[in-house]
């Protein structure tokens, strides 16, 4: 079996999650480079993954600078830092694992999907939820006719009160100038998802949302502008205490260890002190929406609407596809089928296949690796289900949903 070597673009949350796959399968994929900026985050990945010190890279510039070095990149900055290495490292010949979202514009995106079709590289989005064993169940469901022809889609993101107080409230994902509006950064692989199981091309978008709650408004009379320093904070359930000392026996795990890598509760204090995460949730530079609806219509009359809401206790995503034979509701239980001809239901529990559900996203994370390395040792990008296309389409319907709502309108793709 050949070995598929990878370049790391990023060493923080996500590259670490995509990485662990070498960790698991090393027969299959081993990590070579590693560009990061950050000193002590490249050097613990770099300990972690046995990379010798002339393979270190504080930026990618000095990788594309070189002949190439691995198979493949991939590329895990933040949102507003795709672009150019994708455009650079596929010119280099290297086949692109790349974050969601592609990019933060739909120019952007269109420019890696030319840079991608030029080069003649794939192109594996981590639209994670494509590969989790789960929705490729629903999907053969769907397909196999079992509940008829699809005449409508929900699907329910409920993010979580403390998960949007920590990553779109004080986190890296909280002010559009620096990574991008909601739905782009949150929920693009939602809308993907509705894509992926819907058999025709969505044709129109409308949305609402808007931010209603986590703003200055809001803050509790008597609340100080930092949990470290307020006297409510024990009434408070966006407690920065709360969310990253109180609840977690484990520092060394997402969310804590983002708020730093010291992995102690003292090195979580002295964080919390100063910086970003120990924040007042209603004193923050936080300027996208805590609560979106999306309502697609597709070509064969189908239509699908779509929630992300921040005030949810669960971050367990729910399905309801309805057709003209009977349904399929999904929930963190499993998949429950009820026909109309027989008014029976069936409940099908969670698939767990070969013990990858308990990696990130339902397994969806190395489901998705395991794809993309396959599809480079067979030279066969029909193994990866996110590829270009695909994903440059969903990432339109994002970009048209989110006009939509801005403007009120009904937005044709």
């Amino acid at each position: 079996m050949k070995k598929v070597s990878f370049v790391f673009v990023g060493a923080g949350s996500r590259g670490n999650a995509y990485a662990k796959f070498m960790q698991s399968f090393p027969e299959e994929a081993e990590v070579v480079v590693v560009c990061e900026p950050r000193d002590d985050a490249r050097k613990r990945f770099s300990d972690l993954y046995k990379i010798p010190e002339q393979m270190q890279f504080r930026n990618w510039q000095e990788v594309a600078d070189k002949p190439k070095l691995a198979d493949a990149a991939a590329i895990c900055t933040c949102d507003t830092d795709h672009l150019a290495p994708a455009v650079a490292l596929s010119g280099k010949g290297y086949h692109l694992l790349l974050e969601k979202p592609m990019a933060p514009t739909p120019e952007d995106c269109k420019t890696i999907y030319d840079a991608v079709k030029k080069n003649n590289v794939m192109l594996a989005v981590c639209h994670v939820l494509r590969y989790t064993q789960f929705n490729l169940r629903l999907k053969e469901m769907i397909d196999s006719g079992l509940i008829g022809k699809i005449r409508n889609i929900q699907l329910l993101e409920p993010v979580g009160y403390w998960h949007q107080a920590h990553s779109y409230v004080r986190g890296n994902w909280r002010n559009e100038s620096m990574s991008s509006f909601m739905l782009l950064a949150k929920s693009c692989h939602d809308i993907d998802l509705i894509n992926f199981f819907m058999p025709s091309k969505c044709k129109a978008v409308s949305s609402f949302g808007s931010l209603t709650y986590f703003t200055k408004a809001n803050q509790p009379k008597g609340a100080a502008d930092r949990c470290l320093e307020c006297p409510i904070e024990e009434k408070c359930a966006y407690s920065a205490k709360k969310i990253y000392i109180r609840d977690i026996t484990n520092f060394d795990r997402w969310p804590v260890n983002v708020v730093t890598p010291g992995g102690t509760p003292e090195a979580v204090l002295e964080a919390l002190k100063e910086g970003p995460y120990g924040r007042c949730v209603f004193a923050c530079d936080n300027d996208v929406v805590d609560h979106q609806v999306v309502n697609m219509e597709f070509e064969d009359g189908a239509t699908a609407g779509f929630t992300m809401c921040a005030f949810t206790f669960s971050g367990s995503r729910e399905t309801y596809v309805m057709g003209d034979q009977g349904t399929l509701r999904c929930t963190s239980e499993g998949i429950e089928h009820c026909d109309f001809l027989t008014e029976k239901k069936e409940m099908h529990p969670l698939y767990i296949g070969d013990g990858q559900i308990t990696t990130g996203h339902g397994g969806g994370d190395f489901g998705l690796v395991k794809a993309f390395v396959a599809a480079i040792r067979e030279n066969n990008p029909s193994l990866i289900s996110s590829g270009p296309e695909i994903s440059l389409e969903s990432h339109l319907i994002v970009f048209a949903a989110e006009k939509a709502r801005r403007s009120g309108t009904v937005e044709q793709i």
